[in-house]
């Protein structure tokens, strides 16, 4: 069976698009959910006591493997079937899940999150790829965009199931969330979900994801450890690690361009709209990351709330997200993507910007707020940027296009990760430098890395003015870093503006006018 001639019922459309909405749910929470886990990962009292450094790892790794390993996986599913390798990755995800809930240390975590991340790669190209070949072209794209609407509940569900768990179990517990989606995901896939394959397979690139997996490795690795210590930058494990990270990724351009049927296309990119709309999806995606990363310590740290205290405060964001994407289309198909999507990365940029003004007393309504209008504002930016990228290029370059979109946006996570983490990490480590200079050196060592450990060791030695001197120094440190993410959206946002001048931009009314019918018969 290809998917050139599968030809499925629509009750059985249905059904199958039911049990890929729900599968893909596990993507998105699993993106969240750590979040709410981190403050606890980092206490030595009842965690793991993890490094900021292991920490970004653990956040990054399961981007990393996403990117790389997302055109590995859809070549697999055209050789060998799209459920096979749907299946497989669903497996290797709930394997994975058991292992980072009982992982005995941080370097254990790393490696399992990065197992899921590979999953998570095997999973989404496949379920994209079942959704075109059992769906007609009349209804495939509603079909899209339903499959694309569980983002917005697995990102809402994730920090509240993460609040609900950490507070009443253990912050292994987050993971073992996702076995029950896991084991009605492929119920339900044995049941009513076909196993197209393409007549003509794509031929395997290990050369390719070899380079991008190991450059983009070593470049995260040089940038993480760059936040560690102050004097990084003159140690050869963090500057030859970048230099020899972005070197790898040169080769890696260089390879695929060279290549006749390339698994990354790099010629995509000699379109000016579709490079500028990548990079300013990198650049919000990058921002987007970052805070997630920081805005968690700010409220379980720095303003003692609790795990579920902290999903609820998130939720607004999250439902913003959810209002603002079909608000973008509507909106761009009216007045023109540079106009609306540049003008939520502005907002979105002046959003985080407003963190400035974030102390340990802000007033939790307006901290939602922000939250709600950001999200709002990242809803109309992500949608309509996504639907342009598409339409800029021809019909038969379409799915190139899309996989490199996907690839690019984790990319823009990992360096979130890597480049925000070690700014926050780096910062807090010089403002708190000067409240543990008294200490003894064994306990100064131990403060050092990050406020977790700074108020372990002052409720240690009775000394509630070093943990307020903790939330101080998080808190520029907190500044400082989102200031940073502004500064890039804001870039990225300049950069769409310039590149989408004109209404319409390459037909997006068009598209986003099929895309509404489409959505309206499904």
């Amino acid at each position: 069976m290809t998917d050139r001639d599968l030809s499925i019922s629509l009750p059985q459309q249905r059904r199958v698009l039911s049990v890929l909405v729900f599968a893909a749910i596990l993507i998105w929470i699993d993106t969240t959910i750590l979040g709410i886990a981190l403050e606890r990962l980092a206490d030595p009292r009842t965690g793991l006591g993890a490094t900021p450094g292991e920490l970004q790892w653990a956040v990054g790794s399961y981007a990393l493997l996403f990117a790389t390993a997302l055109f590995a996986a859809g070549a697999l599913g055209d050789r060998y079937g799209h459920r096979t390798i749907l299946v497989l990755g669903l497996l290797l995800f709930g394997a994975a899940s058991v292992w980072a809930a009982w992982a005995g240390d941080a370097t254990a975590l790393i490696l399992a999150r990065g197992l899921m991340g590979l999953g998570g790669a095997m999973m989404m190209p496949t379920s994209m790829a079942i959704i075109g070949a059992t769906f007609p072209p009349e209804r495939r794209n509603g079909a899209i965009a339903a499959w694309s609407a569980s983002s917005g509940v697995g990102v809402a569900l994730g920090p509240l199931l993460g609040g609900v768990l950490v507070d009443h179990f253990w912050w292994g517990s987050v993971f073992l969330v996702n076995l029950p989606v896991v084991a009605l995901a492929l119920i339900g896939i044995a049941w009513t979900v076909p196993n197209p394959r393409l007549a003509s397979r794509r031929r395997a690139d290990p050369i390719g994801l070899a380079l991008s997996t190991t450059g983009l490795a070593l470049l995260a690795y040089g940038l993480i450890e760059a936040g560690q210590d102050t004097a990084a930058w003159d140690r050869p494990q963090v500057w030859a690690t970048v230099l020899g990270g972005l070197a790898l990724l040169a080769l890696f351009v260089v390879v695929e361009w060279r290549s006749d049927a390339p698994s990354f296309d790099p010629r995509l990119f000699r379109n000016k709209r579709f490079s500028a709309g990548n990079f300013a999806l990198a650049a919000l995606f990058f921002g987007i990351t970052g805070q997630m990363f920081f805005g968690n310590f700010y409220l379980q740290g720095a303003r003692d709330m609790s795990a579920l205290a902290t999903g609820l405060t998130f939720l607004p964001g999250a439902l913003g997200v959810a209002v603002g994407s079909p608000l973008g289309a509507r909106l761009a198909a009216r007045y023109g993507v540079g106009p609306v999507s540049g003008t939520g990365m502005l907002i979105v940029a002046a959003s985080f910007a407003l963190n400035l003004t974030f102390d340990v007393d802000t007033s939790l309504f307006y901290f939602c707020a922000i939250g709600l209008v950001s999200g709002t504002a990242m809803g109309v930016a992500i949608a309509p940027t996504i639907a342009a990228i598409i339409a800029v290029l021809p019909l038969d370059r379409m799915g190139a296009g899309s996989a490199v979109n996907n690839t690019v946006r984790q990319v823009g996570s990992v360096l979130g990760i890597a480049v925000l983490g070690t700014v926050l990490a780096g910062t807090y480590r010089d403002r708190i430098a000067p409240a543990l200079a008294a200490l003894p050196t064994a306990a100064r060592d131990a403060a050092a890395p990050s406020a977790e450990h700074t108020r372990a060791v002052a409720a240690a030695a009775s000394r509630p003015d070093l943990a307020s001197a903790a939330d101080d120094a998080f808190i520029a440190a907190m500044h400082v870093t989102a200031v940073s993410a502004a500064v890039v959206m804001f870039v990225g946002a300049v950069v769409l503006i310039v590149a989408f001048r004109g209404r319409g931009a390459a037909g997006v009314d068009r598209v986003e006018s099929a895309e509404r019918v489409a959505a309206a018969r499904v």
